[in-house]
């Protein structure tokens, strides 16, 4: 992961010395603000690993890599506005820290600078760059429409959610390295594997964290355990237990759902205890290694020298044995 790593510091580097000192300041301070509280930067990362697998050169990545990370941030300052959500990497968000229609502003604006950023590309691979770039922005919209959504709808089922985490989610990160595959002019079927292996890692990725939530040690996850259950959240295990529960098992698993007395930690063991009856753990594991299986797949389908494609076999084993 040394590599990785590596890239990381570099994209860490590029954001410091690319503060936005614009005015007028109540419009930029929130983009600094924002960049500067931090994140694992692993999407811009990846781009630049992608880009070094095929053989590119660095200079030419580096404007995409930070465009990826300022448009994921834009997102993060839209949703924290939608989920009315107080603090993000342990700062207040940017709406409670000045307020809404800044957020807003200040996150319209930072999609136009990824966009000047993106459009540096060279003109040869510009178009096929900015229309997987376009693509993305659209579906991770669509993504967060649809999350929103299932708020409110209850015929919702595994493929809708599928779908959902996969816009949400997954596309960015199989869109990083599809753009830094492009840009060292990878041919089509390795832009595409890399695409793929990104997707399919994105998606298991999601299915961790829903099992996570469920039976991640406390001490490591970072919020508390049994949160999915205790808000009802749509999560690929509530689902799959609910296409399987019977009988008296079903109206149990309702009754959990729709109680107004039952404590927040007596909900959470009745429900992991259907949970157990139904198997559901081992089904969900079975799911999110389908996806990773297929993410290695694609990985093992590229054009590229073992050594270089370990570090992408190793970042997908480490997703997938988190403990928080």
């Amino acid at each position: 992961m040394d590599k990785l790593t590596h890239f990381i510091h570099i994209i860490d580097e590029e954001i410091q010395k690319r503060s936005f000192n614009k005015e007028p300041q109540q419009l930029y301070q929130p983009l600094n603000y924002t960049l500067g509280l931090g994140g694992k930067r692993i999407r811009p990362a990846l781009l630049l690993l992608a880009n070094d697998l095929f053989g590119g050169k660095q200079a030419l990545a580096i404007d995409a890599a930070i465009a990826i990370e300022i448009f994921h941030n834009f997102t993060l300052i839209h949703d924290d506005i939608m989920d009315n959500a107080p603090i993000r990497r342990g700062h207040p968000t940017v709406f409670k820290k000045w307020n809404v229609n800044t957020a807003i502003l200040s996150g319209d604006v930072m999609l136009v600078e990824a966009y000047k950023l993106i459009s540096t590309c060279e003109s040869v691979i510009l178009p096929e760059v900015l229309k997987t770039f376009n693509k993305m922005a659209a579906e991770v919209c669509e993504g967060q429409q649809y999350d929103m959504n299932f708020e409110t709808q209850q015929n919702i089922i595994i493929d809708d959610y599928l779908k959902m985490i996969e816009l949400k989610t997954a596309v960015l990160l199989g869109a990083s390295l599809r753009i830094g595959a492009l840009i060292a002019k990878a041919s089509v079927a390795d832009v595409n594997h890399i695409y793929a292996f990104g997707q399919n890692i994105g998606i298991a990725f999601q299915l961790m964290d829903d099992l996570l939530d469920v039976y991640g040690n406390p001490e490591k996850f970072g919020k508390q355990v049994g949160g999915d259950i205790i808000s009802n959240k749509k999560t690929y295990l509530l689902l799959k237990a609910k296409e399987l529960a019977k009988h008296q098992l079903k109206k149990e698993l309702e009754f959990c759902l729709s109680s107004k007395t039952l404590s927040p930690e007596n909900k959470v063991n009745r429900v992991k205890a259907i949970y157990s009856q139904l198997k559901i753990k081992e089904l969900t594991m079975n799911e999110m290694n389908h996806f990773y299986n297929t993410a290695i797949a694609h990985l093992d389908s590229i054009e590229a020298q073992n050594e270089k494609k370990l570090v992408f076999e190793q970042f997908a084993k480490g997703l997938m044995q988190r403990e928080n």
